[in-house]
């Protein structure tokens, strides 16, 4: 099993869950963060004064899969993220060492 997390632009988020849905993936986790790579954040005007805005608004999307599938969902959240502009995004593929469903005690691929 491996955690995948991508870490996309905002306005993105329905096609990537689209996407996914698509393929099979049934749940995924979203959280809403901020943070900035090679943008570096950009400056702005609001009532005549301006202000950096150094963390940028971005959403992570995590999702727990089989090993099986590790391929086909990375290349799914490329190609529905991808806008070609800086900014669109990292995903992180690890290793996950154990899964547990609470409900019912299953563990593994099973509790997936």
């Amino acid at each position: 099993m491996k955690w995948i997390t991508a870490i996309i632009k905002p306005f993105k988020l329905d096609e990537v869950r689209e996407a996914l849905s698509e393929i099979g993936i049934s749940g995924i986790t979203v959280t809403e963060v901020k943070g900035f790579g090679r943008q570096k954040g950009h400056t702005e005007l609001y009532r005549g004064a301006e202000y950096v805005i150094d963390f940028l608004p971005k959403v992570k999307i995590e999702i727990a899969v089989p090993k099986e599938l590790v391929e086909q969902v990375i290349d799914t959240i490329e190609r529905a993220a991808r806008t070609g502009k800086i900014g669109d995004g990292k995903i992180f593929v690890a290793p996950i060492e154990q899964a547990i469903r609470i409900r019912t005690g299953e563990t593994g691929a099973n509790a997936l």
